[in-house]
């Protein structure tokens, strides 16, 4: 039986793809989109009821906790009462490339990008109904290539995940969002040991985007480079990565995937080997339960 996908950031590029797949297939799942309210929510969301499912909007701002958490009691709700199947997916889309300071006081793109996304599912964990999968979204960026070079996208910079957090913490809004990447990936190996046995954790890499929100908020130089390479032939687009992310969270193709699986538009890719690191995969739990308790 299909049941309920929850997904972040459904409102442009990747993740308005990713529901309007959803919505289109014949075992269409019932949908929780969770996005900051307004009218682009209410456009995606009509869409994909207009396509035949059953589409609930949970307003939410995620660079808030508070937010992120009644976000997560308001879908409790809805899955208690039976307005939607159990919940079956969680895809944790959103993600932002930002200067400045969360409402709580942590730097914007690690709170974005990792921390709203480790309190909603820590929020949900007893939610689901196996077999269920969560899949995060990463990326190359955590560490240096070619490309990344050419594109000025610095890699990672590890550091204890509270010093992370830090406003001030980076060398700029790019590095936050290499390590916030890293910490993803870390995050899925540990996350993967502690939740139960029906639930698989997989990580998502799209492919590169150029011409997205994400992509615009980029240095110049990152843009001016991204504009030439985005007419080389193969590179993504939110219309054709949106069905591949819809596909990890619904197809039986990939319901063997766990431990973090690491999933670059439709092939399992090994991570480097600074992505896997026991301690750091401890150390980042503990320190995200701190951070998300304040």
């Amino acid at each position: 039986m299909t049941g309920t996908v929850l997904i972040t950031g459904p409102t442009r590029n990747l993740g308005r793809h990713a529901v309007l797949a959803m919505a289109s297939r014949a075992d269409r799942p019932d949908l929780l989109l969770v996005g900051r309210a307004g009218p682009d929510l209410k456009a995606v969301a009509d869409e994909a009821r207009a396509l035949g499912a059953t589409v609930h909007e949970i307003g939410c701002d995620l660079s808030s906790l508070a937010d992120v958490r009644a976000a997560a009691a308001s879908a409790r709700s809805l899955l208690a009462s039976g307005a939607v199947r159990p919940l079956q997916a969680l895809v944790a889309n959103a993600g932002t490339i930002a200067t400045g300071t969360s409402p709580d006081g942590y730097e914007m793109t690690f709170a974005v990008n990792y921390l709203a996304h480790a309190q909603l599912i820590g929020d949900l964990a007893e939610s689901f109904t196996a077999p269920a999968r969560i899949v995060l979204i990463g990326s190359n960026t955590y560490h240096a290539n070619i490309w990344r070079k050419l594109l000025g996208v610095p890699e990672a910079k590890w550091a204890d995940p509270v010093e992370l957090a830090r406003p001030d913490a980076g060398e700029n809004s790019m590095t936050a969002y290499s390590n916030a990447k890293l910490a993803i990936l870390y995050y899925a190996h540990e996350l993967q040991r502690r939740v139960g046995s029906g639930i698989t954790v997989s990580v998502f890499e799209p492919g590169w985007m150029p011409g997205t929100a994400l992509g615009r908020t980029a240095p110049a130089a990152a843009q001016a480079v991204g504009r030439v390479l985005g007419r080389m032939p193969g590179v993504s687009t939110p219309e054709r990565s949106g069905p591949l992310l819809a596909s990890m969270a619904l197809d039986a193709r990939w319901a063997g995937l766990r431990d973090g699986a690491f999933v670059v538009k439709t092939k399992v890719r090994e991570v480097r080997p600074v992505a896997r690191d026991r301690a750091r995969e401890e150390r980042l739990w503990e320190a995200t339960a701190e951070l998300l308790r304040g």
